[in-house]
């Protein structure tokens, strides 16, 4: 049988031919295809700006250093994301504090987050937005620290305050946000991220970490030799994207909208199947916040038992006879708690939102390739797993 991934990049010949079009310009490396892609980034989230990087993780890495963590200053994250979230702060000598996370929605608990702010004053927090939908940002901003908002998982997300809606990344109630263009996230640049911002003085600072911390300026440099002349003013590094990489993401972008809408009618199909026998009493969909409309990087199902033994064996069950049906679900994400290299930054803390949604979740197919045929294959060999 076709085997179904949890997610898969479309690629298509609009994206091969932009690649190799960009092949026979002069520019291969960071140059006016770079700035065109960052443009395009600004369009799909509301932000002035954009600094394409090298990876989401280089973007955590720089957003972090922007917003001046170093050693002795603890940055605060969920505890339910992949560890590049956590690692960023590392990453600066910062001390990262993890957070529990609400189980039905996936995002961070905001009692959670208020007990760990009155114990540790952070530099900056970091929310991550999960599986689409966002974290409660403006709630989160009221702390005062700088927030960093992880948006691998949300582009094209939307989520109402005030009676106004806004989008992932726009930074209207973030000083950063960061975005990631992994093969499996809504556009690609094969590998490839970036972070967003509405403040001149940090863009300019993140462009420099982004090259060496090389500038050109006539204004900064201490004295000019000549039209070659630059200097390293800090310590930066190689975190730049190709023009090659953008040219892909710019074909991308192109489809953008027809990505997210199709993301949208697969979480519907899913959602109308889940809502009837014989999963009633069996699965849930992950609630979506309210006041948010998802962007569905993930489709994730959570399974119920007696005990988060029993419901753990039974995921696993789940997940394994799904796999011998080359159906390939995915749980997303072994808890940033429970990484060895974390037990000493988690030493005495409990996790119990973590604990009881980790247990229970499976990410199911969800990829704006995916047929409504192969979503009822989906629908169909989960139904006969549970019901056996």
């Amino acid at each position: 049988m076709k085997p179904l991934p949890y997610g898969k990049q479309l690629i298509d010949a609009d994206d091969i031919a932009a690649v190799a079009e960009q092949l026979g310009d002069d520019w291969l490396t960071q140059g006016p295809t770079v700035a065109k892609f960052e443009a395009a980034l600004c369009e799909i989230t509301g932000a002035k700006f954009a600094v394409a990087m090298s990876s989401g993780t280089a973007a955590l890495h720089l957003a972090c250093l922007a917003a001046g963590v170093g050693p002795g200053d603890v940055g605060v994250t969920s505890t339910n994301t992949f560890v590049a979230s956590a690692n960023g702060i590392r990453y600066c000598g910062g001390t990262p504090r993890m957070v529990d996370i609400d189980a039905e929605t996936g995002l961070m608990s905001l009692r959670a987050l208020d007990e760990a702010v009155r114990a540790v004053r952070p530099k900056v927090i970091v929310p991550v937005d999960f599986a689409g939908a966002v974290a409660d940002l403006p709630a989160i901003a009221k702390h005062g620290a700088v927030v960093i908002e992880d948006a691998a998982h949300s582009l094209g997300a939307e989520y109402t305050h005030g009676g106004r809606s806004y989008r992932a990344g726009s930074c209207a109630h973030t000083q950063m946000a960061i975005l990631s263009f992994h093969p499996v996230k809504h556009l690609t640049t094969g590998e490839g991220g970036a972070v967003t911002t509405n403040d001149p003085a940090l863009d300019a600072k993140l462009r420099e970490l982004r090259t060496h911390g090389i500038t050109r300026d006539p204004q900064r440099l201490t004295r000019n030799d000549g039209p070659w002349y630059q200097e390293q003013q800090s310590l930066g590094y190689n975190y730049r994207l190709t023009d090659l990489q953008c040219a892909l993401g710019l074909s991308q972008a192109k489809k953008f909208p027809g990505f997210l809408a199709r993301r949208r009618q697969i979480a519907a199909q899913y959602d109308a199947a889940f809502a009837k026998a014989p999963f009633v009493g069996q699965l849930v969909p992950l609630r979506v916040r309210d006041g948010v409309t998802s962007a569905y990087h993930l489709y994730v199902v959570r399974f119920s038992g007696p005990s988060l033994e029993a419901i753990a064996a039974r995921r696993k069950a789940v997940y394994m006879a799904l796999r011998d049906a080359a159906i390939f679900a995915q749980v997303h994400y072994v808890p940033v708690h429970a990484h060895p290299d974390y037990a000493p930054f988690v030493a005495g803390q409990q996790f119990p939102g973590c604990d009881a949604y980790y247990a229970s979740c499976l990410s199911l197919p969800m990829y704006p390739a995916l047929t409504d045929g192969d979503v009822e294959r989906v629908v169909a060999t989960l139904g006969t797993i549970v019901s056996g």
